[in-house]
C-alpha cells in the first residue's frame, strides 16, 4: 500500500471509519517525495532509535524504519492504533505507543524502548502542540537530534537572527541547546486535509553543552523574557519592568553600559550571547542587593 495516495488513503480510513480530529491538529502527507526527505533531514541509521510523535497512519514512520535501528512511535489518537497495527505490520522494528507525549516519563520511554541506541526525534509535529513538545524535548537533554514538520512561520522565528522580525525568546531558547536550520518548505497541497499554512522543516542538532555559558539558566531566560515583553521599546523598559523591586532603573542602565551596550538598545538586537554576557552582570547585581 502507498500510504501517500490519496485514494489509497481515503480508502483505509474509509474502512476503520476514521474521522480527521481538527483539536488533534491531524494532517496526513499525500506527497510521497515529503516523508523521504523528512526521514532522510534527520540524519537515523542503524545506530539510532528514533522518537515520533503523532504518526498518523504511519507514512513517515516507514520510511524512518527503512533507515533506522528501530522506531517507536507515540500516538494520543487510540482510533489510529488498529490502523498503525496494519501498515506497520511489514515494519518489526517499529513499536506504536499508546499515550500523551506531554504527559509520558520520557526517561523511562528511553531507558525502557530504545534498546540502547543513540535516540533522536523525528514527527509530523500537530501544529498546536510545537512549542511545548520542542520545549520539553530540549530541555530534557535525552537526544541528539530533533527533525520536525511544523508551521513556515515556526520553523522561522526557531533559525532567525537577532535583529529580524522573527528573533524572539523562543529563538533564544532553541538556540541556546541546538544548531537549527530549515531543510525544505512543504506546500498545504501535501497534506490531506490541506492546512491554511505552509509547513517547514526544521532539524536541530542538539549541542552537547549550550551555546553559551552563563552563572544562572533561569536568570538568562528571564532576562530574554524580559526584553521580548515589550519588544518595540526600550531593553531598558523591560528590564526595569521585570526587575521592579530587585533592581532599580539606574542599576539596569549602568548594567547595560557595563556589557556595553547603549541605554537605547533594543533586546531583539542583541545575539545570545550578548544575552548571557547581560545576564551575568545583572546576577551579579542581585547577589549585592
Amino acid at each position: 500500500m502507498e500510504l501517500c495516495d490519496e485514494r489509497q488513503l481515503r480508502a483505509l480510513l474509509a474502512r476503520y471509519g476514521f474521522h480527521f480530529s481538527k483539536s488533534m491538529g491531524q494532517n496526513f502527507l499525500i506527497a510521497p517525495e515529503i516523508p523521504r526527505k523528512i526521514a532522510a533531514s534527520s540524519q537515523a541509521d542503524g545506530s539510532c532509535c528514533v522518537l515520533e510523535i503523532g504518526p498518523g497512519i504511519g507514512s513517515l514512520t516507514v520510511h524512518l524504519a527503512r533507515q533506522a535501528g528501530k522506531v517507536v512511535s507515540v500516538e494520543l489518537d487510540k482510533s489510529l492504533l488498529p490502523i498503525l497495527k496494519e501498515t506497520l505490520a511489514p515494519y518489526p522494528n517499529t513499536e506504536v505507543v499508546s499515550g500523551d507525549i506531554m504527559k509520558l516519563d520520557l526517561d523511562a520511554l528511553v531507558r525502557d524502548r530504545f534498546d540502547g541506541l543513540t535516540p533522536v526525534v523525528c514527527a509530523n509535529l500537530p501544529y498546536n502542540i510545537t512549542t511545548p513538545v520542542l520545549t520539553r524535548l530540549l530541555e530534557i537533554g535525552l537526544f541528539r537530534s530533533i527533525t520536525v514538520l511544523v508551521q513556515r512561520e515556526v520553523a522561522q522565528r526557531i533559525c532567525a537572527r537577532p535583529g529580524t522580525g522573527d528573533y524572539g525568546a523562543f529563538t533564544l531558547f532553541c538556540q541556546y541547546y541546538a544548531d537549527c536550520s530549515i531543510v525544505l518548505e512543504v506546500p498545504p497541497e501535501c497534506f490531506l486535509p490541506a492546512p491554511k499554512v505552509t509547513s517547514a522543516v526544521v532539524h536541530m542538532e542538539v549541542l552537547p553543552q549550550p551555546a553559551v555559558q552563563v552563572q544562572d539558566r533561569e536568570l538568562l531566560f528571564r532576562t530574554i523574557r524580559a526584553s521580548f515583553a515589550q519588544r518595540r521599546k526600550k531593553l531598558l523598559n523591560g528590564l526595569t519592568s521585570a526587575f521592579q523591586g530587585e533592581l532599580t532603573r539606574e542599576e539596569l542602565s549602568d548594567a547595560l553600559t557595563d556589557c556595553g551596550f547603549a541605554a537605547s538598545v533594543r533586546g531583539e538586537t542583541l545575539s545570545l550571547e550578548e544575552f548571557s554576557r547581560l545576564s551575568n552582570r545583572l546576577g551579579e547585581l542581585l547577589e549585592r542587593a
